[in-house]
């Protein structure tokens, strides 16, 4: 059929475009499939654990989520396990953290779910050596995608120019049977495709603004003070500063401050901090007042949330797949990139392994695009309320008002009760669908009264078995 994925045969070549965590772990699952996978990147990896061009949020802050780690582990048996070993922190939720949001302080009652919370470096390097491994895998790097190969019904290879090369340097083309897109949010395919005479694909889009700067800071454990491992001030449309402090291994802390267009945390080590100041609690401008600098602060924009729909119809050729931020790139401030390409990679295995179907295009395309589903309805209901907000999906539909109304009783609870509290992170953390929010119990309690908050930051964790917990 025009739409199979390997021309009716095992696929010979594959080729993914973009060394990054998408990327890469795409390639891990290409390799059960082809004879030969090539990962182009435009980038030389470095040799460490080290921070790349590549990654343009690499100095930033990285949660790995519940629903990632199950992800990696199933990809890569035991990764986890090697990266704690490798010193990546292990944050549990809600009991490792001090959290602020809309006035009110969330309990500190056991842990139901753990982030890992190490530098973005520490773990590309680990994947990257996991998974270049594999001898069926080559890399071609400082290079990058000028254009596709192949024409409307199918793609046929990428034409590939030498970074940096002189003008005597001509590009070469590289075949293969398949493409996959892994570049990220800045990705060129719709371009490419359009030249090859097929359809781009429609473009979603809500931005609101956000922009944010971050440092690494060094402070000592202060068991006298707290046993917090961190602390979040979350935003909220009628409070859109926000910060967090979290350990990333070593004695060294990530601060991450977060404000909208017009209202931008600044770069500059006075203004960092001022800003701090400005927040609606000094928990974290104190926090920063015992700790010692680490490293410059950077800073980032460009976190609008981004979806292309490639697994819409349309005149677009067999052979060509987007994953990753190519296809689903998230406002960053919710921490679901890195644990949703992890999650692709697994629908993209189960895609291709399923006996009962054939693995053409579009139904691949369509299952990496439900992998992406669950993360980007949370973004698109937490950022169509931010004051300012802008894009072509920002209202959202008739029957959305019931589940509005039932989600805000949800946000009303979860901070001070247990039961709506764990049904919701397990829904935040890409471990259960949002049906989840509609169990039994968890409806008994949203519709019940809202439970008693801490009126301080609370320092100490709730003991198991406290009243509620």
């Amino acid at each position: 059929m025009a739409d199979q994925l390997g021309n009716g045969r095992r696929t010979r070549h594959a080729v993914v475009i973009g060394g990054s965590l998408a990327g890469l772990l795409a390639a891990r699952v290409l390799a059960e499939h082809a004879e030969r996978v090539t990962v182009v990147e435009r980038d030389r990896f470095p040799e460490g654990p080290e921070a790349r061009p590549g990654v343009p949020q690499g100095r930033h802050l990285h949660v790995l989520l519940e629903g990632g780690q199950r992800a990696l582990d199933e990809l890569l048996p035991g990764f986890m396990d090697e990266l704690a070993e490798l010193g990546a922190p292990k944050v549990g939720m809600p009991g490792d953290v001090v959290q602020w949001q809309n006035g009110r302080w969330f309990r500190r009652t056991p842990s139901t779910t753990h982030l890992f919370t190490g530098a973005r470096p520490q773990l590309d390097w680990l994947v990257r050596r996991r998974v270049l491994a594999d001898p069926r895998i080559e890399t071609v790097e400082g290079a990058e995608v000028v254009r596709l190969l192949g024409d409307s019904s199918r793609v046929r290879g990428v034409l590939l120019r030498e970074r940096g090369a002189g003008a005597d340097k001509e590009p070469r083309p590289l075949e293969a049977d398949l493409v996959v897109d892994a570049s990220g949010r800045g990705s060129k395919a719709p371009d490419w495709l359009a030249a090859i005479g097929a359809e781009a694909p429609h473009e979603e889009s809500l931005d609101t603004g956000l922009a944010y700067a971050t440092r690494v800071y060094r402070a000592e454990p202060d068991p006298k003070r707290t046993d917090a491992l961190g602390c979040y001030i979350m935003p909220s449309p009628e409070q859109a500063g926000a910060a967090v402090v979290l350990p990333i291994g070593g004695g060294r802390h990530i601060v991450t401050l977060s404000g909208l267009r017009g209202d931008e945390p600044p770069t500059d080590e006075t203004g960092f901090e001022q800003f701090a100041k400005r927040l609606p609690h000094p928990v974290v401008a104190d926090w920063l007042a015992r700790a010692e600098p680490d490293s410059p602060v950077f800073g980032f924009r460009g976190t609008a949330n981004v979806r292309r729909r490639y697994d819409r119809p349309g005149r677009r050729p067999a052979g060509f797949l987007a994953t990753g931020d190519a296809l689903c790139a998230f406002n960053p401030i919710y921490g679901q990139g890195m644990s949703t390409a992890a999650l692709s990679a697994v629908a993209l295995r189960e895609a291709l392994a399923d006996p009962k179907r054939t693995p053409s295009t579009r139904r691949v395309q369509r299952a990496l695009f439900g992998a992406s589903k669950l993360a980007w309805d949370i973004c698109l209901g937490a950022d169509r309320q931010m004051p300012g907000a802008t894009g072509n999906v920002l209202q959202g539909r008739r029957t959305d008002k019931p589940a509005s109304w039932y989600l805000d009783r949800v946000l009303e609870r979860y901070m001070s009760d247990p039961v709506v509290g764990d049904a919701f992170r397990s829904v935040l953390t890409l471990t259960t669908p949002i049906t989840a929010l509609f169990a039994p119990e968890v409806v008994r309690a949203v519709l019940g009264p809202v439970h008693d908050a801490p009126t301080e930051p609370p320092m100490r964790r709730e003991a198991p078995g406290a009243l509620g917990a």
